[in-house]
């Protein structure tokens, strides 16, 4: 007896949903937790705080956006979808690696790099969405009716909630970036990156004493003494000599995962150890944010220490691939992030992975991207059969159908083409959805389309999610090297699918019964 009066417009009860003190409080938490406290006190308990303040704050952000969208959409509806969603999202987003990457693609095109991570122990948030059902049990019973109330609502409140939601602390990236040898210590300087900028300002040492077979973290003395004004090197050091033998010289290759030697004192150079650039191009799709042509996965610096026995060790620092080492033998070994602590979630858990291989396992979303390229290409088949069948059919409605579905699919591989098939999964994902709804609605459309007709497209398309599946599947396990190669083959491999859709429209009638 108590519910309020029903309106045809639902935005201003979930208004009044966004703007509960429970929903507001969330909000605040949210920013203050992401952008302060996660820095300050990184841990469980901070991680766990932005949960369930976003599954308190996404409910009423989602209800409004909806009843904004559907002006006549009755607020409980929204609200069960909000709720619905939300739960749905969040559910497949901490359970699925997959749905995880997708995630990190939407968030990344939004608000800049992101990292979502899959982790079922993130699911203990959930109850927080009863306490947002138990706001909005409140709020429904005095929507915004007021103008003023409703404008501060939607140009305050809305925009920061979206913001808070759509907005996460920045993913950083440990770098390899110094090496260098303190009181006949080897040195390895881990600095910190997200995206593209990389901060060469070291974060963190680690110490060796033992010429690199182990590592330990420095002592409050020692980091005094790498990071004070009597440090050891003021910048990163391309070059440097054995002691013992001064003829003995290396430097890196700039650009390049590469070292060089010199044994006549720097006058002529020959390769000591390096990847390929091919192997360079696996290792570019394997780690995450390697910025513009892999410039980070790239030698960056290095340090030589004499042992003592006439022979030398040498380190260098790598970026993205963290350090290798010469050892005493001369033998050449990378070595990764040498244990530093917390770079677990990193790829490969701070060990580098294999030169010149890798597995769907190393690739992050490349498999999803991978399927949906598939699906993409195979779409293709089915709009162009579709368009040359409702274009005989006859009808000027499903001719602007097929035009618009032909456009679609034209449009996509476009994008896919420009972008060089690195980050438009999730643009992939939505446009796919509705050229695929688009192109069921083409087969069904032309009147005289017969039975045979349906079966040779479906034919086409299997034979295209074939041919480009080779290529795909390829480049995930590193052949071929290079992603717009995969994506040369996977479109070639497209056209004898084309062909067969394009002959299979033969079939359908025209006004009049013409064929």
């Amino acid at each position: 007896m108590n519910d309020p009066p029903r309106h045809r417009d639902g935005a201003p009860a979930t208004l009044a949903w966004l703007g509960h003190p429970a929903t507001v409080a969330a909000l605040v938490l949210l920013a203050v937790n992401d952008h302060l406290l996660k820095a300050a006190f990184p841990g469980v308990l901070t991680g766990k705080l932005s949960d369930a303040a976003g599954l308190l704050l996404a409910p009423p952000l989602v209800a409004v956006l909806l009843t904004l969208l559907v002006p006549r959409l009755p607020a409980r509806v929204a609200v069960g979808l909000g709720l619905g969603l939300v739960a749905a999202g969040f559910t497949a987003v901490k359970s699925s690696g997959y749905a995880a990457a997708v995630a990190s693609a939407a968030w990344s095109a939004v608000s800049g790099p992101s990292l979502v991570r899959a982790d079922r122990t993130d699911l203990l948030a959930l109850p927080a969405l009863a306490l947002a059902w138990w706001s909005w049990s409140r709020a429904r019973r005095e929507p915004v009716r007021g103008r003023p109330a409703r404008l501060v609502r939607l140009l305050v409140l809305l925009p920061a909630a979206t913001l808070a939601v759509a907005a996460t602390s920045p993913v950083h990236y440990p770098d390899a970036v110094r090496a260098v040898v303190l009181d006949e210590r080897l040195a390895a300087g881990i600095g910190h990156g997200y995206d593209r900028h990389v901060f060469d300002t070291v974060a963190s040492w680690r110490m060796s004493d033992d010429a690199g077979a182990t590592w330990r973290d420095p002592t409050p003395g020692e980091v005094e003494a790498l990071t004070g004004e009597r440090g050891p090197v003021a910048g990163p050091v391309s070059r440097s000599c054995s002691t013992a033998t001064p003829t003995c010289c290396y430097r890196v290759v700039p650009g390049r995962l590469a070292v060089e030697q010199s044994d006549d004192a720097g006058r002529s150079w020959h390769p000591a150890w390096g990847a390929t650039e091919e192997q360079r191009a696996v290792l570019r799709r394997q780690y995450p944010e390697p910025g513009p042509r892999g410039e980070r996965i790239a030698s960056q610096e290095l340090t030589v220490r004499d042992t003592g026995d006439g022979q030398h060790v040498v380190l260098v620092a790598n970026g993205r691939d963290g350090f290798a080492i010469r050892r005493t033998d001369g033998s050449w070994e990378r070595i990764g992030l040498v244990g530093e602590p917390g770079v677990g979630p990193y790829p490969f858990d701070g060990r580098p992975p294999a030169l010149g291989r890798s597995t769907p396992a190393d690739r992050g979303d490349d498999p999803l991207l991978s399927l949906l390229l598939g699906l993409t290409l195979a779409g293709s088949v089915l709009a162009v059969s579709g368009t040359r069948a409702g274009l005989r059919a006859g009808t000027a409605r499903w001719r602007l159908i097929c035009l618009a579905a032909l456009g679609a699919t034209a449009w996509v591989l476009l994008a896919v083409a420009w972008s060089g098939g690195l980050i438009p999964a999730l643009g992939l994902g939505a446009l796919l959805a509705v050229l695929l709804g688009v192109l069921l609605l083409s087969v069904r459309a032309p009147a005289g389309s017969p039975g045979r007709w349906v079966l040779e497209v479906l034919l086409a398309v299997a034979l295209t999610l074939v041919l480009a599946a080779l290529p795909l599947v390829g480049w995930l396990y590193g052949r071929p090297v290079h992603a717009g190669t995969a994506l040369l083959l996977a479109v070639a491999a497209t056209v004898p699918g084309l062909l067969l859709g394009w002959r299979a429209a033969r079939l359908v009638s025209g006004p009049g019964g013409r064929v």
